[in-house]
């Protein structure tokens, strides 16, 4: 009854107005709500593994101790520009030029690598990977204080168990994401005694305490990222399946993973008295940036997607869902040594003109096949430029 009333008095109260100013445009200025005032839209861009072997940061060398990797995203950046939030797995370690760079097997990269991604526009990073304990704990804790220091949001891997415990929140006016990351192992390496909080390692009953934790917080979506499988398999094993499946049947809505170097197929669900009408799992996104030349471990992808709630029922839509298959050109370009993501769809003639016939054509070798992975098991737009 009360909204009733106060309509009556505020329609009353517009026609004084009116008759006494004669200001028609005074309606034109009480704005109706309209069906857009009542979404809220987040856009995610996400990609696959963020490498660097030794090659991609003495190519990235610029002066002693300086290294600029930007360039090697220039052609595909744009892609982030409209995004709220850019994600990926970060997987290697800030272990302290003291330690001397290095790359495969045991990681350690200059500080400036985050500091391009950061300007390239990720947000957030998956730290949890089996090389997170390439430089031991030093390495693992030093890298978490540089991603803070240049205003990058971690998950995975963390310095204390009350930092473990805090589970990352993503905001846009009252729509929440919650991100969690886990990772199958570390290559061997002991996570260090009674510092089990330093690293997720995946582990059933952690992951449902975790997304439980979550839901306590109340978020409108739960996003869980994994480092697991086969390496250079195409398509996910049982266990991949499996755990996948113990994550949504939790609770989370968007399952994205990553490990095996390649890419492999994305497949949508629906789950019964949701609020969200599609997730979807990404079994892996494949390498975004690496040394790995051969077929398949060359080809990456952005991941697009658009997350819609309505304030009004809190329903929640998947719009917009589509890849930008990547191939990663390691080259010379006007006489400098490069690595460059390159949409792979852009292999005609008149796009990158520096490629050799080779190059072209392993280019749209790659395109072909990632767009045959990734529409295996469902029907995802696929961007050929």
């Amino acid at each position: 009854m009360k909204k009733y009333v106060l309509a009556s008095i505020s329609l009353f109260t517009l026609i004084i107005l009116i008759s006494f100013t004669g200001d028609e445009q005074f309606f034109a200025s009480q704005n109706l709500p309209s069906p857009e005032d009542s979404i809220i839209t987040i856009n995610f861009s996400c990609v696959g593994d963020l490498m660097c072997h030794s090659p991609q940061f003495q190519y990235a060398a610029v002066a002693e101790d300086s290294f600029d990797f930007e360039p090697v995203f220039r052609e595909v950046k744009k892609y982030f520009a409209s995004s709220d939030v850019v994600f990926g797995n970060f997987e290697t370690v800030l272990g302290g030029k003291e330690k001397q760079y290095s790359g495969f097997p045991f990681f350690n990269s200059p500080d400036d690598y985050l500091t391009s991604l950061k300007h390239v526009g990720f947000d957030y990073l998956n730290t949890a990977n089996n090389h997170s304990l390439d430089q031991k704990e030093a390495g693992l804790i030093r890298t978490i204080d540089e991603m803070i220091n240049h205003g990058i949001n971690y998950f995975g891997t963390y310095t204390t168990q009350m930092d473990r415990d805090s589970i990352r929140i993503f905001q846009k006016g009252d729509f929440r994401i919650a991100f969690l990351g886990y990772s199958y192992g570390t290559n061997g390496l002991p996570v260090p005694k009674n510092k089990d909080y330093l690293i997720n390692l995946i582990k059933p009953e952690l992951i449902i305490k975790d997304i439980q934790s979550a839901k306590n917080l109340n978020p409108d979506l739960i996003i869980v990222y994994y480092h697991f499988g086969e390496e250079y398999q195409k398509e996910p094993n049982t266990y991949q399946e499996e755990i996948a499946k113990l994550a949504k049947d939790a609770g989370a809505d968007i399952i994205i993973a990553s490990h095996p170097h390649v890419l492999q197929p994305i497949e949508l669900f629906t789950k019964p008295n949701s609020k969200l009408d599609t997730g979807f799992i990404a079994y892996s996104l494949g390498n975004f940036i690496s040394n790995q030349q051969w077929r398949y471990s060359d080809a990456g992808v952005i991941l697009n997607f658009t997350m819609e709630k309505n304030k009004n029922d809190g329903k929640i839509s998947l719009k917009n869902l589509n890849c930008v298959p990547t191939y990663v050109y390691k080259g010379a370009i006007e006489g400098k040594k490069e690595y460059l993501i390159l949409p792979s769809g852009n292999y005609a003639d008149s796009v990158y003109t520096f490629l050799t016939k080779t190059i072209r054509s392993k280019m749209k070798e790659a395109f072909s096949d990632s767009k045959g992975i990734l529409t295996n098991r469902s029907n995802i737009q696929i961007i050929s430029n």
